[in-house]
């Protein structure tokens, strides 16, 4: 009977002190399981939380800069779609601007198609002046910046549309109440249509540009995502294996903590 004791029972220490091991692991199993991630606490990986937090704010700096060149992108399609109006116009004013031009019509003929040309320059400054895009005038010099950034680096694309009017493109004092200015106006009117056609090169060479900024964007983001999922996601497979062994261990160091409590009956023997 060496080594019995019946002031520490030392077996039942260690026991305990195994169990509450296994205990702590299975726990932190669960944890992960039952939430996804490797990372619930500063504990479980303290340079691994760091640099997954670091990604993650860097992911959703690249989120948003995605949504601000959708913005940028908005604007510039309103823009052309807009040009585009202004172009079928500006056709429309070509051809009764010759019609005008042409010997043999009345007075009251020129005065109608002039009529129609005024109503033209004024649609014309009616999109220039009222399109918006998000409530914010379309057509103005204001340049809008582009924000873009992944929270550590960042960099601006300037968008400047400029503004649209009919005596910006030079058509403001022109009428067709002569055939001498309707020729006249006909110039005026083909030089706006190469105007208007250079500011929607423009803009395309622009859009373009935001687009391919959002395609790297929208890269970035999924390569980002991955490199944080790498880091913070649990590996489900392992940490099913590890409930089972952390169970079996739970329950085996029950068994063992009882066997050992029970060492100290043992002395009562010596007195019978």
């Amino acid at each position: 009977m060496a080594g019995l004791s019946i002031l520490n029972n030392i077996p039942s220490l260690q026991a305990q002190n195994q169990l509450t091991i296994t205990n702590k692991s299975l726990q932190t199993t669960l944890f992960r399981l039952s939430s996804g991630s490797r990372l619930n606490s500063g504990a479980d990986d303290p340079a691994g939380l760091s640099i997954a937090d670091e990604l993650h704010a860097s992911i959703q700096a690249l989120q948003q800069s995605v949504s601000n060149t959708n913005s940028g992108i908005g604007t510039l399609q309103v823009a052309d779609g807009s040009f585009a109006q202004v172009t079928n116009l500006l056709d429309r004013a070509v051809t009764i601007a010759t019609e005008a031009s042409n010997g043999g019509l009345s007075t009251a003929q020129l005065s109608a198609l002039d009529n129609e040309f005024t109503a033209i320059k004024a649609e014309i400054d009616r999109i220039g002046s009222s399109t918006t895009f998000n409530g914010t005038s379309v057509f103005t010099t204001t340049t809008t910046s582009i924000f873009l950034s992944d929270a550590t680096s960042s960099s601006q694309i300037g968008v400047n549309i400029g503004t649209l009017s009919s005596s910006g493109l030079g058509l403001g004092s022109t009428n067709l109440l002569t055939s001498s200015n309707a020729q006249s106006a006909l110039t005026a009117i083909n030089t706006a249509v190469g105007t208007i056609a250079q500011d929607r090169g423009t803009i395309g060479a622009t859009l373009n540009r935001l687009q391919s900024a959002q395609n790297v964007l929208n890269t970035q983001v999924q390569n980002v995502t991955a490199a944080e999922d790498s880091i913070r996601a649990a590996n489900i497979p392992a940490e099913v294996s590890n409930l089972s062994k952390f169970s079996v261990l739970s329950q085996t160091g029950i068994a063992a903590l009882t066997q050992a409590n029970q060492i100290t009956q043992s002395v009562l023997g010596l007195f019978r």
